[in-house]
């Protein structure tokens, strides 16, 4: 495990599964937020996005977190392994609440981008229905020879965090 992309929806553990996993694999952390977003949260021209990531992915070892789709095919193509954050519906809603009294609003620096408002509650309650099967569609289409991970909640993912660097210890 090299080059390891996170995936799934707001509030799933994303950001903790990439922090941990990089820690374990001594691999350089993106979170694609930071490279999206400025202070602002204005977004990056999907062009200069997909640049960013392409020059991500090309050393030789990683672990970038974020979904976004549109990007996604940038990753699976060059990741060896890919993690699917699959939490329920709601899972994911207490994931982003719980973030936000955590954390606050705004850019935190380690992954965490609080920004809740009817969009971002409205894209967690309906990923699993909308987004879901489209990521789905892209790991079979784009990460052909990768190792898939499919988390289902947050014990299951811990048990396996602590299996990846039982392995790499």
């Amino acid at each position: 495990m090299r080059k390891v992309a996170v995936v799934g929806c707001g509030g799933s553990g994303k950001s903790h599964v990439a922090r941990e996993l990089g820690r374990i694999l001594d691999a350089p952390v993106t979170h694609l937020d930071t490279a999206f977003y400025d202070d602002r949260w204005n977004a990056l021209p999907t062009d200069k996005f997909t640049d960013v990531q392409r020059e991500l992915v090309a050393q030789p070892r990683w672990v970038i977190d974020g979904n976004y789709n549109s990007t996604l095919q940038v990753r699976l193509e060059a990741c060896d392994t890919v993690v699917l954050m699959d939490v329920s519906t709601v899972a994911a809603l207490y994931g982003i609440s719980s973030r936000q009294i955590r954390h606050g609003a705004g850019h935190k620096g380690n992954g965490v981008h609080n920004r809740i408002h009817w969009g971002v509650i409205k894209y967690v309650a309906t990923y699993r229905r909308r987004m879901r099967p489209r990521v789905m569609a892209k790991i079979e289409e784009f990460g052909s020879g990768t190792d898939v991970v499919l988390l289902a909640n947050r014990r299951q993912t811990h048990r396996w965090l602590r299996k990846v660097a039982a392995e790499h210890s």
